[in-house]
């Protein structure tokens, strides 16, 4: 298993769920792996239990000095960047009538603002090494909209939007850009919903089960890997045939 040899890749969101998941496989398929989070307990047990492969760094993906600092200690170290999985994301439930505007700006920040910020951020350390594949994890809301979820859907459609502006812009520089749009998954983030909630989801996932987090890893290691090479703004729904 070695579809990422010798890259150097950030996973964001790495220290549970498919952030773990993308960060674990990255490791076991060759790559060098900073694994960032705000949880530092469970990121650096994560990022031990891997291996000297693995590195865990505090983020916050809203804030653009502590990206900076990120990406200087990776170019210190590596001469540049391969992979950036956009992966930590923040989900709260709100009716258009009743949300919480702290929830609203709570999602904006970590779900907009971050993916921008990391992809920003990696555009010269990937031009170091002549290219590179920036994956952006959005979510099945981004091409659905779901009752109670307005402003989580809202954040994810502008990542799907950001997504393709930046596969076009970057292209030139053979850095590529892709969104993947997991469906109902079984983290953290989903455990949080109500049983209810949860019960209703599935009914509407034609394989009836809901997804792994090592079903987004493996969509996340292909994008990551040579063998996607031509691909570059486009969108990969991992969600049980939930949009069907």
């Amino acid at each position: 298993m070695s579809r990422l040899k010798g890259k150097v890749a950030i996973v964001t969101g790495a220290a549970q769920g498919m952030g773990a998941a993308e960060a674990t496989q990255f490791v076991e398929e060759g790559a060098t792996v900073y694994l960032t989070d705000v949880n530092d307990q469970a990121g650096a047990a994560l990022a031990d239990s891997l291996g000297d492969a693995a590195h865990y760094v505090r983020l916050d993906v809203g804030d653009e000095e502590s990206w900076n600092d990120l990406v200087e200690t990776i170019t210190k170290a590596h001469g540049g960047l391969d992979v950036l999985v956009n992966n930590a994301g923040l989900s709260r439930v709100g009716m258009v009538t009743d949300f919480d505007w702290d929830d609203f700006d709570a999602m904006v920040r970590v779900n907009q603002r971050g993916v921008l910020l990391g992809m920003r951020s990696v555009v010269e350390p990937m031009r170091a090494r002549s290219g590179g594949s920036i994956i952006n994890i959005a979510s099945a809301a981004a091409l659905k909209g779901l009752a109670g979820l307005s402003v989580y859907s809202g954040t994810k459609f502008a990542v799907r939007g950001m997504t393709q502006s930046a596969a076009a812009e970057l292209a030139a520089d053979q850095i590529r850009v892709n969104v993947i749009h997991p469906g109902a998954t079984d983290t953290p983030m989903h455990q949080a919903n109500s049983p209810e909630w949860q019960a209703q989801l599935l009914e509407q996932v034609p394989l009836r089960r809901f997804g792994t987090p090592v079903d987004i890893a493996e969509m996340a290691t292909f994008l990551a890997s040579d063998a996607s090479a031509y691909i570059t703004g486009s969108d990969f729904t991992v969600d049980g045939g939930f949009l069907l």
